[in-house]
């Protein structure tokens, strides 16, 4: 991608719609190869192959919906606030979430995500 031509918000809220989807393939072309995933009190995901394996087995949220809030950009980076809602291990979850995405030539290369669960 053109880092020029790049519409973060659009490409940040495309994320969210492919996450919903269980777009997996087309989620991690959003993403640098060498992409880093943090998430406190787990391990990083490092690697755009990481991220699809982490979506197609390892992700504890078995499905629902994200619903975003806000997203502000600042440059290469949005902040997004938003809840989810769905199943973690057969149970009814609701939470809410803050992400950060930074991106590097056009694609997303670091993202950090903070809830209030343990696990996601």
């Amino acid at each position: 991608m053109n880092d020029a031509a790049v519409d973060v918000e659009a490409v940040v809220r495309e994320y969210y719609d492919l996450v919903d989807a269980a777009a997996y393939d087309d989620l991690v072309a959003l993403f640098s190869e060498d992409v880093s995933y943090e998430r406190p009190g787990q391990n990083d995901i490092d690697g755009r192959e990481a991220l699809l394996a982490f979506y197609e087995e390892g992700r504890p949220l078995e499905a629902g919906s994200h619903a975003v809030h806000d997203v502000v950009v600042s440059g290469d980076t949005a902040a997004v606030r938003g809840s989810f809602s769905g199943l973690q291990n057969g149970e009814t979850v609701e939470f809410g979430f803050a992400d950060f995405h930074e991106f590097e030539d056009g694609e997303i290369a670091r993202r950090y995500t903070f809830t209030d669960r343990d696990e996601v």
